[in-house]
């Protein structure tokens, strides 16, 4: 494992040579995945980005959790779409109570058409991992969002230890991690090599890495000048050498941050897969733009929707 000095000196050198030393690490072929946000809004959580949080007045439609056939022509739309994966994600701190039976009936759906399943449902307890588990979830989502030092600066209502919990226990149980962080949330250059470093230690299967778009009426509506494109790909670069196993996710902010030029690069050096489609309460490109640039850089896609494959 790099230590922070090394990662920094990086981080810090000619961008050209960064990024060809980060490519080195780069997987041959490209990863789709799509997510159904299945339960939108109302979270008690103040994450200070999240236009979900309901301390804050961001104007967003709410909704309760779909239903199982909702989320599975959502799903079948997705994999149309050439995505190899399908997350079902939901607002809230956890899973509730009274909607977790129909999660897991989800899951076996996707299952059951041979389509890889992951969930973003929240912080787990030991008995709900578990339960995943043996219901057949191949993946979890669950991120760390940014490093420990800085993660009071962007949430007080939970630590960043009981994320850091959740996917111990997602890896205890036998599946797959997917565990990233958002940048340019005014954290700081040494500490986008803390989420690296600390991302390293944790050693997901993926790492999907979100550029805030800042959203009105949050505590971090003005962040849009935190971060610049030189900075996101060097970050993107810095994960992908401190993380060579992961896949690098390209996830949300994509379209809204980068330019044509900047997002090239990235597929060329650094990212192996990306979230095609919308994300949470933000657009993103259609699946067929994003191939189109595959295409384009001489890149392979991914093609397996298979659940035994990954």
């Amino acid at each position: 494992m790099y230590t922070k000095a090394e990662l920094l000196d990086l981080y810090n050198m000619d961008l050209d040579s960064l990024l060809n030393e980060s490519k080195k690490y780069l997987k041959d072929e490209v990863e789709f995945c799509s997510i159904i946000n299945a339960r939108n809004g109302k979270c008690s959580q103040n994450c200070r980005y999240c236009a979900q949080s309901s301390h804050y007045n961001t104007e967003i439609e709410s909704y309760p959790l779909m239903s199982v056939n909702e989320v599975m022509e959502a799903a079948r739309d997705s994999v149309k779409n050439g995505a190899d994966r399908v997350a079902i994600v939901t607002s809230g701190k956890t899973p509730d109570e009274s909607d977790f039976d129909r999660m897991l009936e989800m899951i076996k759906a996707l299952n059951s058409e041979g389509i890889k399943s992951c969930a973003s449902i929240g912080i787990l307890n030991e008995e709900q991992a578990k339960t995943l588990a043996e219901v057949g979830l191949v993946r979890f989502h669950h991120n760390i969002n940014t490093c420990k030092s800085y993660h009071p600066e962007i949430c007080t209502t939970h630590t960043y230890e009981d994320r850091v919990n959740t996917a111990k226990l997602v890896q205890k149980y036998g599946m797959e991690l997917c565990c990233g962080v958002i940048i340019g949330m005014g954290e700081s250059i040494e500490q986008r090599i803390e989420m690296a470093l600390e991302l390293a230690e944790i050693n997901p299967e993926s790492i999907p890495v979100n550029i805030l778009t800042p959203i009105p009426n949050t505590p971090f509506a003005g962040y849009i000048d935190k971060i610049d494109e030189d900075n996101i790909l060097r970050t993107l670069a810095i994960f992908k050498i401190a993380c060579p196993n992961a896949s690098i996710r390209l996830a949300g902010g994509k379209k809204a941050r980068l330019s044509s030029e900047t997002i090239e690069k990235a597929f060329t050096y650094c990212v192996d897969s990306t979230i095609v489609g919308n994300y949470l309460t933000t657009t993103g490109f259609t699946p067929d733009e994003d191939e189109k640039l595959i295409n384009k850089i001489g890149r392979k896609l991914k093609k397996c929707l298979s659940s035994n494959c990954s």
